[in-house]
């Protein structure tokens, strides 16, 4: 998955991590900011599948319940709740054997090879490479709300490097297959 795609996939959910931190009106206004992007990016065709569907409902609640009806528990958990949907969406994929990377990632392959088993265990490893990453930021997301063991700049930088490791394997992984396909290692 090219890593352009990858940040557009996820653009209205980073949009809300980068906004939504330090105060109710910032957690409102991500919230409201990230709804609007995914519909309008769901409209332009731009942002699609699972990751598609999966913000569009968990950001319509979220923004229904913190912004219109001032519900604090939402509020209080959304952290948890916000990496905890995007965990159980990505591992659902994995168990149906329909990995959300599929509509990412047959844009940068042959349709011949889509319904190559290779093709599908790649994107099956991958997409369980972004949930072992949202599960792990879900506990993380728990630890900090608790305030359990680290400090919450310790819980963030731990978050983020997860994020990034996902970020940096789906770009890297798919690219590998290929050199050792091409070198004849790997059939096609």
């Amino acid at each position: 998955m090219a890593f352009l795609k990858l940040i557009m996939a996820f653009a209205p959910w980073i949009c809300f991590l980068l906004i939504a931190q330090g105060s109710l009106f910032r957690l409102k206004l991500g919230l409201a900011v990230a709804l609007i992007l995914s519909v309008v990016m769901g409209l332009a065709g731009v942002h699609r599948g699972v990751i598609l569907w999966v913000g569009l409902i968990f950001f319509a609640y979220s923004t229904a319940a913190v912004v219109g009806l001032n519900n604090m528990w939402t509020a209080q958990h959304m952290g948890v709740l916000a990496n905890a949907v995007l965990a159980a969406s990505v591992w659902l994929t994995v168990v149906m054997g329909k990995p959300f990377t599929l509509a990412y990632a047959r844009e940068h392959v042959d349709s011949a090879l889509w319904d190559n088993p290779a093709f599908m265990k790649s994107n099956l490893i991958v997409t369980s490479v972004w949930g072992l990453a949202f599960t792990v930021n879900t506990a993380l997301a728990w630890g900090k709300m608790e305030r359990f063991i680290l400090p919450e700049w310790g819980y963030e930088t731990v978050s983020y490097a997860f994020l990034l490791a996902a970020a940096g394997f789906s770009t890297w992984y798919p690219a590998w297959i290929r050199r050792r396909r091409a070198a004849g290692s790997v059939r096609p």
